[in-house]
C-alpha cells in the first residue's frame, strides 16, 4: 500500500498513469474497436482522449497552451498514429515533466472545468485517467490495477470539489447508484456517472 504520509499529488497521477498505461498496453488488437461505457467512444477513441488531455493540461501548466473548444473531442484528431502504447506514455510523461516543475501546484490555471490551482488541476487529472481507466478495463474484459489507498484520496477530492464546477463544464454525467460493497474504484465511477455492474465486475475478476 502507498504510504500516505510520503506521497505527493505528483506520486498518485505517477501511480495511476503507469497503471493506465499498462491497461492501454495489454488491449489486443482486436479490441481497439470495441465499445465503452463511453457514448460513441470505442477503445481507440477513449486513450485518444486520454493522451489529449495529458497534452492540454501539459501544455497549459507550461503556459505554452491555452484552452479551446473541442480540445479532448477523441474524434477531432488522432494523437495515437501507429503506437498508442508509445503515445499514451509519452503524453503521460510529459504530463508528469510538466507538474513536477518548481511552483506548479501554487499557481492557477485556466482548464476545461475553469480556473483552478496547480493542486486542484493535477487532481483532475489524475481522477480523469482512473475512471477512463475503469473505462477501458471495462471495454476490454482486464482488472483495474490501482491502489485503493490512492483512489480514495481521488474520490475524497472529487467529492469536496465536484460541487463547484459549473454544470455546463463537468466532463462527466450525473451520479449513479452504487451498491454499499462497492470497491473505491466503483464509487468513483458512479459518483461521475458510471453505472457499476456487480455481476460484470464478478466475470472480469473471477
Amino acid at each position: 500500500m502507498t504510504d500516505r504520509i510520503n506521497t505527493t499529488p505528483v506520486d498518485d497521477l505517477s501511480a495511476v498513469l503507469g497503471s493506465v498505461g499498462d491497461l492501454v498496453a495489454a488491449v489486443r488488437p482486436d479490441q481497439w474497436h470495441a465499445p465503452t461505457p463511453c457514448p460513441r467512444w470505442d477503445v481507440r477513441d477513449l486513450v485518444n482522449h486520454m493522451v489529449l488531455g495529458s497534452r492540454l493540461f501539459a501544455g497549459v501548466v507550461r503556459c505554452v497552451a491555452a484552452v479551446a473548444p473541442g480540445d479532448l473531442d477523441p474524434r477531432a484528431g488522432d494523437a495515437l498514429g501507429d503506437d498508442p502504447v508509445a503515445a499514451y506514455r509519452g503524453a503521460a510523461d510529459d504530463l508528469l515533466a510538466a507538474f513536477g516543475q518548481p511552483g506548479v501546484l501554487d499557481r492557477v490555471f485556466e482548464v476545461p472545468a475553469g480556473l483552478v490551482p496547480g493542486i486542484a488541476a493535477i487532481h483532475l487529472r489524475a481522477v480523469e485517467d482512473l475512471v477512463h481507466g475503469w473505462d477501458l478495463a471495462q471495454a476490454t474484459g482486464q482488472r483495474p490495477p490501482f491502489p485503493d489507498d490512492i483512489v480514495e484520496r481521488q474520490l475524497e477530492f472529487t467529492r469536496a470539489k465536484l460541487a463547484d464546477v459549473p454544470t455546463e463544464r463537468g466532463p462527466f454525467a450525473p451520479p449513479q447508484p452504487v451498491p454499499d460493497q462497492a470497491a473505491p474504484l466503483e464509487r468513483l465511477a458512479a459518483l461521475l456517472g458510471r453505472q457499476v455492474d456487480q455481476r460484470r465486475r464478478a466475470r472480469v475478476e473471477g
